[in-house]
């Protein structure tokens, strides 16, 4: 949509998630070309010019797009598959398998990834793709090509492994790369792909996986890789006891202090998971502004544990959700995050009040955004923020009977999208995908996940 061409909505109930949590309970957005021009209570102002199209937005609750903060795409194609296991065993089962994977694979699982998130309201992804087999292909350019296609705002996590089985790591060795060349090729890919200005659609950050599969050099080395060229950290952190048990055995000290002693706390930084931290962790999380990507139905799924969001977020800590990969969280979707991350921090006794419907659509929006470095530009709506937003249908009989709609979106059943926007441009439209084919994408994701399963049967 050109600069000056604007889209009114209106007769919309609008939560904002700003800093006031702003809430409307009947009123109207102004699009104009990319960025949110004005919105408030009641209609739009008489004497718009250059209005194209006008919804009329009755019975829906309009908020920021979704932001995932932590996904592995190329799982897409094994999803399904060792269901009873814990996060070590789960990881013994299926790296074989992942390390047999290519760029057909990886595109169709990309597609596959972003086309069931879109539908369900996320605006930007991310991804962390730290699987790179010798001979593979060009896999983060497989995978930056169907975040543009879908027309999704989009974050590459440049993943690398350095520590295969002859090291003591998970993965097979010729599913690692060298350390000169997971930090050559994480430059290269910095270089080719990452937008620094307000509007981006991809950006890229330096991701080694986790410590079960990195030298410390990795770490160090990534960390100062990242700084010199501007960009953000992300990695796996304090995920299960075992990880703790790990870094003590290993490197004499915790996760935190460990990630703290290879430069790996910071404003610039999130980590996924961070189920197992105690209040010294969440502490030097506070203190250095270092953001979580909490993953709570992934958690639940391989029995990892509870992350202390509520007490993160009570000492100032950046928190936003993440899908996970979907071979631990085979739905794939963010909007049931909401629901799960509220109910699963309510486990225990006198917990009722842990989190609230409005904390977790801030961590599904605005927290999202703190932690992807984009809470200037996208998490809340407010005029000059990018036009990333959601039209939520809430007066069908799944919502129609809760009067709060911030309350309905949350605590109810997945809510359908009417219409999402990202920069200005509709991509969803019913429920349904206006970038993408659903039905092609579903065909090509269930060929090459039985062309993986083939390949991996035969090795």
């Amino acid at each position: 949509m050109a600069a000056d061409q604007r889209i009114v909505i209106e007769n919309c109930s609008i939560a904002t998630v700003d800093a006031d949590d702003t809430e409307y309970a009947s009123g109207h957005v102004v699009i104009s070309g990319n960025r949110v021009e004005s919105l408030g209570a009641g209609r739009a102002p008489e004497g718009l010019e250059n209005v194209v199209r006008r919804i009329d937005a009755t019975g829906h609750l309009v908020t920021p797009g979704l932001i995932n903060t932590h996904h592995h795409f190329y799982q897409w194609i094994t999803r399904g598959l060792a269901t009873d296991h814990n996060l070590f065993d789960w990881l013994v089962a299926l790296y074989p398998t992942w390390a047999r994977i290519d760029e057909p694979m990886v595109r169709s699982a990309a597609q596959g990834s972003l086309a069931m998130m879109a539908r369900g309201g996320v605006t930007t992804a991310m991804d962390h793709h730290y699987v790179h087999p010798r001979g593979s292909g060009d896999l983060s350019g497989a995978i930056i090509g169907a975040a543009r296609d879908m027309g999704v705002r989009f974050t590459l996590a440049r993943g690398s492994m350095d520590r295969g089985e002859k090291d003591g790591g998970l993965p097979p060795d010729f599913a690692v790369e060298t350390l000169e060349g997971a930090l050559a090729a994480t430059e290269e890919t910095v270089e080719r792909h990452h937008d620094a200005s307000f509007d981006a659609m991809t950006q890229v950050a330096v991701a080694p996986c986790s410590p079960f599969s990195i030298s410390t050099e990795l770490l160090k080395q990534g960390a100062e890789l990242a700084r010199r060229l501007g960009v953000r950290l992300h990695t796996h952190g304090s995920e299960t006891v075992e990880e703790e048990k790990f870094c003590h055995e290993l490197f004499g000290m915790g996760p935190t202090d460990y990630f703290e002693s290879t430069g790996w706390l910071g404003e610039d930084v999130w980590m996924a998971h961070c189920v197992h931290m105690n209040d010294s962790d969440i502490a030097a999380f506070a203190r250095t502004k270092t953001g979580v990507a909490h993953c709570p139905s992934s958690n639940a799924r391989l029995a990892a544990g509870i992350a202390r969001v509520p007490d993160m977020l009570a000492a100032g800590v950046p928190v936003g959700l993440g899908v996970d990969g979907t071979a631990s969280n085979e739905s794939g979707e963010l909007h049931t995050e909401l629901r799960n991350a509220l109910l699963i921090n309510r486990l225990g006794a006198h917990r009722e009040a842990a989190l609230n419907a409005r904390q977790a659509l801030r961590l599904g929006t605005f927290g999202g955004a703190q932690v992807l470095g984009r809470a200037a530009e996208i998490g809340s709506l407010e005029p000059g923020k990018l036009a990333d937003l959601v039209l939520w249908k809430l007066d069908t009989l799944a919502h129609a009977s809760i009067a709060d709609p911030v309350t309905a979106l949350v605590f109810g059943a997945a809510a359908p999208v009417t219409a999402s926007f990202v920069n200005g441009r509709q991509i969803v439209e019913q429920g349904r995908l206006l970038t993408a084919d659903e039905d092609a994408i579903a065909r090509s994701t269930r060929e090459q996940a039985q062309r993986l399963a083939r390949i991996a049967g035969q090795a």
